[in-house]
C-alpha cells in the first residue's frame, strides 16, 4: 500500500509570502534583478548592542538547554517591559519564550482549541494565522474589514459572529496586511463582548513600536481589566529590533494557558535558542535609538510609497497608520489587457509585475482580500523610488 502525507498537511495552504521568496530567488538566480516588495522584514541590521550580548553568551557559556519557558532574566525583563509599555501586569509564571511569534501564536491555539471550536478573525489577515487555527482543529470564522473604514475593526460585527462554539478572537494591531491600527475604543467595545461571554482573545501585537501621525497602540488587556484573565499577548523581537533570524517570541497570559504551552512546547522545540534568549535581554533592557531610528524611516517611507500608489492609475491606496505595509486596492485594472492576456485578478496584477516589471508583490488573495496586493516598504527607499517607478510605468501601459 503506497503511504501519503496526513490529511492536516495536505489541506493546508502554503505560505503565500515565504513561496513568492522562493520565486524571486528563483529570478534573481538567473540574473534578473527584482525589487521585492514581498517578505515583511526590515532592512536593517540587527543592533551591535544585541548582538555583541549574543557574542558575550556565547562566551559565557549560555549554549546548553534552559526552562522550556525561558531564561528567568529574559522572563523578567518581558514582565518589565510590559508594565512599562502596556501597563500590564505578569509574573513570570505567565510568560513564555518561544521560538519566534509564529510558535507562540501556534502554542496559543494548540492549547486553548479543541476540535470544531470557532476562532473569529478579521480579514485581510496574515497567511499564517488561519491555517494554524485550522492545524490546532479549529475553525476560522472570517470577518471582513472594508478599505472605507482605513480596514478598522468592527466588534458588532465580531459580536454577530459569535456562537456557542466560539473560544477566541484572534486580532492583530498594527496588522498585517493592511498596516490598520486599531482604535481605543473599539478594543474596549471588543474586550467587554469578549469578557461577558468567556471568549479568549489573542492579541497579536508584534508591530506595536511601528505607528504613525500620532496614533498609538493600546494593548486590549490593558483597556479591559476583566478581559486579562483571558487574554493571551503575543509579542517578539523580529520586526522592533531587526531580529527576525533570531527567532524569538514570546506570549504573555494566565498561568494555566502559560503552563500548557510550556507542557506543549516540551515536547516539540524544548525551548528556545539559548543564545538569542540573552540577546534579547539586552534588546529589552539596552538602549532604544535604534527602535527610534527604524521607526523614524519606516515613517519617511510609508508617506512616499502612499503618496505614489494614489497617484497610479487605477489604483487606490488607504492611508493607515501602523507596520510597514500598504494593501491598494488594483480591482480597477480587472479586465485591463496585456498583449494577449486580459487581467482578471490581484494574482495576474502580481504576476504581471513581477514578469513585466520585474517588481515583486504578494497578492491579495493570500489574506483573503481578493481585490489587492500587498507591498512592505521594509525596504530600501532607493528600492522604493526604483520599484515605484517600474511599477507606474509598467501599470500605464495597460492605459493606452
Amino acid at each position: 500500500m503506497e503511504r501519503t502525507i496526513s490529511t492536516r498537511i495536505k489541506d493546508m495552504t502554503p505560505s503565500a509570502t515565504v513561496e513568492l521568496k522562493g520565486k524571486i530567488e528563483a529570478l534573481k538566480q538567473k540574473g534578473i534583478k527584482i525589487i521585492p516588495f514581498t517578505l515583511g522584514e526590515p532592512d536593517f541590521n540587527t543592533p551591535a548592542n544585541i548582538i555583541e550580548a549574543a557574542k558575550k553568551a556565547m562566551d559565557d557559556g549560555f549554549t546548553r538547554y534552559t526552562a522550556a519557558a525561558g531564561f528567568i532574566d529574559l522572563r523578567e525583563a518581558i514582565c518589565k517591559k510590559l508594565l512599562t509599555d502596556n501597563n500590564l501586569s505578569f509574573q513570570t509564571d505567565q510568560i513564555i519564550v518561544t521560538t519566534g511569534g509564529k510558535q507562540a501564536l501556534y502554542n496559543t491555539l494548540m492549547t486553548i482549541c479543541n476540535p470544531g471550536d470557532e476562532v473569529i478573525l478579521p480579514t485581510p489577515c496574515w497567511v499564517s494565522y488561519t491555517e494554524m487555527i485550522k492545524l490546532a482543529g479549529g475553525i476560522p470564522v472570517l470577518i471582513k474589514t472594508t478599505e472605507e473604514s482605513g480596514f478598522s475593526l468592527d466588534p458588532k460585527e465580531i459580536e454577530k459572529a459569535i456562537t456557542p462554539k466560539t473560544t477566541a478572537i484572534l486580532i492583530n494591531s498594527p496588522n498585517n496586511p493592511t498596516g490598520a491600527v486599531y482604535s481605543k475604543n473599539n478594543l474596549e467595545q471588543l474586550g467587554k463582548i469578549a469578557a461577558e461571554r468567556g471568549i479568549y482573545i489573542i492579541s497579536d501585537e508584534i508591530y506595536e513600536k511601528l505607528v504613525y501621525d500620532g496614533e498609538t497602540h493600546y494593548s486590549i488587556a490593558s483597556l479591559c481589566p476583566e478581559i486579562k484573565d483571558l487574554c493571551i499577548v503575543i509579542n517578539g523581537f523580529a520586526k522592533s529590533y531587526a531580529m527576525t533570524g533570531w527567532r524569538i517570541g514570546y506570549a504573555a497570559g494566565p498561568s494555566k494557558i502559560i503552563k500548557g504551552m510550556c507542557d506543549l512546547q516540551g515536547h516539540t522545540t524544548s525551548n528556545t535558542n539559548s543564545i538569542a534568549q540573552k540577546a534579547a535581554v539586552q534588546a529589552l533592557l539596552g538602549p532604544q535609538d535604534s527602535v527610534v531610528n527604524m521607526h523614524d524611516e519606516f515613517a519617511r517611507r510609508r508617506t512616499y510609497i502612499i503618496d505614489r500608489l494614489n497617484n497610479m492609475q487605477g489604483v487606490t491606496c488607504a492611508n493607515v497608520k501602523g507596520a510597514f505595509y500598504v494593501l491598494p486596492n488594483v480591482s480597477a485594472l480587472f479586465g485591463k489587457s496585456t498583449g494577449s492576456k486580459t487581467i482578471q485578478s490581484s494574482l495576474d496584477v502580481a504576476t504581471y509585475l513581477l514578469e513585466e516589471a520585474h517588481v515583486g508583490v504578494v497578492t491579495g488573495d493570500a489574506f483573503y482580500s481578493p481585490n489587492n496586493i500587498r507591498l512592505t516598504y521594509a525596504t530600501s527607499m532607493e528600492y522604493i523610488k526604483l520599484g515605484m517607478d517600474k511599477m507606474q510605468a509598467c501599470i500605464d501601459k495597460l492605459f493606452k
